[in-house]
């Protein structure tokens, strides 16, 4: 109790130093003054955008808007542990307002980030230095239009004393694609922790597969969507290229793209924030693996988020992405990678395998079953993806992936089954990822099916969301949330906050 309280707190104190040390910033957002110092742009303003992806890391904000709100996580309150004002709860019943504290934090964090890249980009001395800064803007742009619908913008030339103009959904769309149009062409870096070209290119896939749901009207956000071919094309012609010259392959073991070496043993990075945890270059993931992890197990955690049965239910068993003895790691924990289950096991002192136990001495057994506002402490499948290092927990090099070559099959598969032109077949594709990872070829291949394998393959990686709602199933009902959402829900709403601060700010249609 005492370990997950401090983190809380710890958590707490966090964040309330980031909003005081960034109170000016946030003004510069909503439409308070705003002035550059001029000066060209050094690698340490490169840097300060690169150190805003830190915000990424955390178990909060953009990670639990993007996976709690969907059908693979919840964080069940464990009699007062993990309830924190309802925080969890609201997000995967999709009740939240706009006084959400973790959709005010993301967009915060977010929006900070796409000042801090234009400042770069209006005073870089060269392209190599404002394709990267592009790269990070439509990055963080992306996210805000993904969960908002509409982004406030300044260039750094505006009057500090004018509020920000706010692009819609369609119009940051567009801005986006120019951005990284320019990073495509000013980039030669393969560097997977910058913002290189192969990383554009795959945000430009993303955009152009999610077209149809940013150029939809707002108050119809929820759809049907219209795809059209050109759009496929589009992303088919940047996948194809990663495919054809990124030198990119799938991983022969599929968690070697997430454990703590995975910066030279994993093929398929694209784009991560790297972890180098002898220079501190960035917070270490380790809140992946112990959010959900048991006080007594190993290593330790704070018996938090839990997935959901019916997602662990579409794994085959012998599909490797399910559960894995991972080497070096299962024979340091007891336990495997892949999602946690029944009886519990670690290794004591003097080397044995035993069970581990609950805070009452009982063994410590996980169930499918939880429930999201009263749960025991044993309730709930837990999920291991980022493979701390055994040698040290706490200060484990995992780096944080973002893009990754698998999706890019995938997305190639998606773009085809949508109308695109491709030799390629879509089922091949997918059975090719499936290969990898143990599982049984499938013998057909729809959208459907499609949507679920892009589940198993990427779960909690933070897409789910995103996928959910391009495939026209995020407000359906899911475990803890039996009614269909109000389709209005496929969009955050904009913290009122900063709609109170900048009258340009329109609250999105129903909220």
């Amino acid at each position: 109790m005492k370990k997950l309280n401090k983190k809380l707190l710890l958590s707490a104190g966090a964040l309330a130093v980031f909003n005081l040390s960034c109170t000016k910033l946030n003004e510069d957002l909503y439409g308070s003054k705003y002035v550059d110092k001029g000066g060209a742009a050094t690698s340490a303003d490169l840097g300060g955008v690169y150190s805003q992806l830190n915000g990424f890391n955390d178990q909060a904000n953009w990670y639990a808007l993007s996976e709690h709100s969907s059908d693979e996580m919840m964080g069940p309150t464990r009699g007062t542990d993990w309830d924190d004002f309802g925080t969890w709860r609201k997000l995967h019943q999709h009740t939240w307002d706009p006084s959400h504290n973790q959709i005010y934090d993301t967009w915060n964090n977010l929006n900070i980030g796409v000042y801090r890249a234009t400042s770069v980009i209006a005073k870089a001395a060269d392209n190599q230095t404002k394709a990267e800064a592009s790269f990070l803007r439509a990055f963080f742009m992306y996210w805000v239009v993904d969960f908002y619908g509409q982004q406030p913008f300044r260039e750094v030339t505006d009057d500090p004393d004018a509020n920000p103009r706010v692009m819609t959904r369609k119009e940051a769309t567009d801005f986006m694609i120019k951005d990284l149009e320019f990073a495509i062409a000013n980039q030669t870096t393969k560097d997977p922790g910058k913002g290189n070209k192969y990383a554009a290119e795959f945000l430009l896939a993303k955009i152009y597969l999610n077209k149809a749901v940013f150029y939809q009207d707002p108050a119809t956000a929820a759809g049907p969507y219209t795809f059209q071919k050109a759009d496929m094309d589009k992303a088919l012609g940047y996948l194809n290229d990663i495919i054809n010259n990124g030198g990119y392959t799938l991983t022969p073991n599929y968690y070697d793209n997430f454990k703590w070496d995975n910066t030279t043993a994993s093929k398929e990075i694209i784009f991560a924030r790297q972890n180098d945890p002898n220079v501190g270059q960035n917070a270490s993931v380790e809140n992946r693996t112990r959010m959900g992890m048991h006080y007594n197990t190993t290593p330790d955690g704070w018996n938090g988020f839990t997935t959901l049965a019916a997602f662990y239910n579409s794994f085959e068993d012998n599909d490797i992405r399910k559960k894995y003895n991972l080497p070096g790691y299962t024979d340091k924990t007891g336990h495997n990678v892949g999602f946690l289950v029944g009886q519990q096991k670690k290794y004591d002192a003097q080397g044995n395998l035993v069970n581990v136990l609950d805070r009452s001495g009982n063994p410590l057994v996980f169930t499918p079953n939880v429930n999201l506002g009263y749960a025991t402490e044993a309730e709930g499948i837990r999920v291991v993806k980022f493979a701390l290092n055994p040698a040290n927990y706490g200060q484990s090099g995992n780096d944080y992936v973002f893009f990754r070559f698998a999706d890019v099959l995938l997305m190639k598969a998606e773009a085809i089954l949508r109308g695109g032109t491709d030799a390629a077949q879509p089922l091949a594709l997918v059975n090719q990822i499936r290969a990898n990872r143990g599982a049984t070829q499938l013998a057909n291949l729809d959208l459907t099916a499609l949507l679920a394998e892009r589940g198993r393959e990427l779960y909690w990686e933070s897409w789910r969301r995103n996928d959910l709602i391009r495939f026209g199933k995020f407000n359906d009902p899911v475990d803890q949330r039996e009614t269909k959402s109000a389709g209005y829900r496929v969009v955050y709403p904009i913290p009122q906050r900063a709609v109170d601060s900048n009258p340009n700010l329109k609250q999105n249609f129903g909220y």
